[in-house]
């Protein structure tokens, strides 16, 4: 599979793919670019970003760009490399994989069933990560009927009895496979079915001929703060790299603290508005990529990764 067959799949579901020359790019929201394959570190110049916003009159885009990369918010990706086996785990991941393990059968499934069948763990997934109007049932389907027939694409299921208890859709480009979209019911989490689920298909996963590594994720720009620590928990590593969101030119002047403050204070009056959740994102990385690394907000486990990078650079 290639970055080509992605960029059918997002066709199928609707979105309008852009290709420049360092990476290709699709409609994440109404006039908002994200770069794919999400696991591309790429540094485009200025002519290229510029050409491509204003050729298409974008308001914003968004991509990952090298831990030396001279602006963006310092930000990281979560993957995996080879050797994931149990006994490299610590105690208690390691005894939730056991427990999980004993819990629950795991297994591919087609994307018609997961489509129909899995709306009920990505619905409940949504709901726990306060994002539940980012996507409608119909979405769902059409996002899952839609990599139906296309090579590299795979679902893999936990299952207690015949019941969906968790779904990870797993895509490989090249090397590297990637997790779009990994999702579970509460009412399994105390069985540590996400434990059972992410071990079970990783660890086979890294074991597939020239396969290098997994790329489980890109820090979200409106996630609650700890929705990646249980990937960290799991042994998963965090990849330092600056997140660039870059503004339409013509509106940049614009866009200012002041600006900030007023729609972060619209998302807490309406904490449920994905439009309102992805602007204050898009907002605070491109006001903070700005600054220096130094004086930018960061998650802990990032402090040292940045610490090092001042120390070389």
């Amino acid at each position: 599979m290639n970055a080509e067959i992605f960029a059918e799949w997002l066709r199928r579901q609707g979105h309008r793919i852009y290709r420049t020359s360092s990476s290709y790019w699709y409609d994440a929201g109404p006039r908002v670019l994200q770069a794919f394959p999400y696991h591309w570190i790429i540094s485009p110049d200025r002519k290229e970003i510029r050409e491509l916003m204003l050729k298409n009159r974008i308001i914003a885009l968004r991509y990952s760009a090298p831990a030396d990369f001279c602006e963006g918010k310092a930000s990281y990706h979560i993957v995996l490399g080879k050797d994931y086996e149990l006994d490299l785990l610590k105690q208690k991941a390691r005894n939730g994989v056991k427990r999980g393990l004993e819990n629950f059968r795991i297994e591919e499934i087609s994307f018609k069933r997961l489509a129909f069948e899995g709306w009920l763990l990505q619905e409940d997934t949504l709901i726990r990560q306060n994002r539940k109007r980012s996507m409608d049932r119909k979405q769902w389907e059409r996002l899952c009927l839609a990599a139906e027939d296309l090579p590299g694409f795979h679902v893999f299921a936990a299952l207690s009895g015949s019941e969906l208890a968790g779904a990870v859709i797993v895509s490989r480009i090249g090397d590297i496979y990637s997790v779009p979209y990994a999702m579970s019911h509460c009412r399994f989490l105390r069985d540590h079915v996400n434990s059972a689920l992410f071990y079970s298909v990783s660890n086979s996963l890294l074991k597939h001929e020239g396969v290098r590594s997994i790329f489980f994720t890109v820090q979200s720009l409106d996630a609650p703060a700890n929705v990646d620590e249980f990937k960290l928990r799991m042994g998963f590593e965090p990849v330092l790299v600056r997140q660039n969101v870059v503004i339409h030119p013509y509106l940049r002047p614009f866009v200012n603290s002041a600006l900030y403050s007023i729609n972060e204070k619209l998302h807490k009056k309406f904490p449920a508005s994905p439009i309102l959740a992805k602007s204050e994102g898009i907002l605070r990385f491109h006001l903070e990529g700005k600054l220096p690394v130094t004086e930018q907000t960061c998650p802990d486990f990032l402090k040292e990764r940045i610490d090092a990078l001042q120390i070389i650079t």
